[in-house]
């Protein structure tokens, strides 16, 4: 399975990158944290590494390290905006569990 961008997202990456002026993927992770076990990591990457899985959406690539990949597969992140509040939203297929908050996930 891969991982993907909505077109909102994607044309978000590419605007910041544009304004950035430097970085060759979008790089999504977990790391543990919060009371549900996980949380998301994201970054802009200026390289690859040789053990990333990679993925193209929408014109942007995607990158994840192989320790993430089986908690992220089947992901699709969008950029959403909900009156002042704008953000990324994760839609992550594998989640059994999430904190009150929605900060953190447990699957």
């Amino acid at each position: 399975m891969a991982v993907t961008l909505t077109e909102k997202a994607a044309a978000h990456v590419q605007n910041f990158f544009a304004k950035r002026g430097k970085g060759v993927a979008l790089r999504l992770g977990v790391r543990t944290s919060g009371c549900s076990g996980f949380a998301y990591k994201l970054e802009f990457a200026d390289a690859v590494n040789p053990d990333d899985h990679q993925f193209e959406s929408h014109g942007v690539k995607v990158v994840v390290d192989p320790k993430s990949l089986p908690f992220l597969e089947g992901t699709q992140l969008d950029f959403t905006r909900e009156g002042l509040n704008e953000g990324f939203k994760f839609s992550n297929p594998n989640i059994k569990d999430e904190c009150g908050c929605g900060e953190s996930f447990n699957v």
